[in-house]
């Protein structure tokens, strides 16, 4: 049986390559609904030395027809604009077709993050409304996880308490 020539062999393999291509960029086109993600409660945790931590609880809504499998779960809190706190969980489970779930996300805040944020905020209470933002994403499935985004303000206390 005579060998195959390169040439030959480099076609196939280009041919498999736009195939792959042309399926996972289908894949985006299900018609999938971003996930629904609040956060539901925020409970503090025993920090180490000067930095602070928290339980942060997420609310992740699923509003598509199949489930959402996970196995893992990183967040980044962003405060005014600016990297506040992270945190990562290898929590697992599934997120149900039109269904939801709390997950638990332990955020670390460094010491000198919370002393930055905290001459910030001073400017911010003025206003009694902080802008925030969460970025994460659940790990796991085919395209490596599921991203989800959630903004808005923290409302602070007006009554003239802040500052004295």
């Amino acid at each position: 049986m005579p060998a195959p020539d390169a040439g030959r062999l480099v076609r196939l393999f280009c041919t498999f390559l736009c195939i792959l291509v042309l399926i996972s960029g289908c894949a985006g086109l299900t018609g999938q609904e971003p996930l629904r993600v609040t956060v539901a409660g925020i409970d503090p945790l025993k920090g180490e030395g000067l930095e602070m931590r928290f339980n942060v609880k997420l609310r992740i809504q699923n509003p598509n027809e199949s489930p959402i499998e996970y196995r893992g779960v990183s967040l980044q809190l962003d405060l005014n604009g600016q990297s506040f706190a992270s945190g990562v969980s290898d929590q697992s489970g599934i997120v149900p077709r039109f269904g939801e779930t709390v997950i638990d996300v332990p955020l670390t805040v460094p010491a000198f993050t919370a002393v930055r944020h905290a001459f910030a905020f001073v400017g911010g209470a003025q206003t009694g409304n902080i802008p925030y933002e969460i970025h994460g994403r659940l790990a796991g499935g085919m395209g490596g996880g599921t991203r989800f985004v959630d903004q808005g303000k923290l409302s602070l206390p007006t009554d003239g308490m802040i500052g004295r």
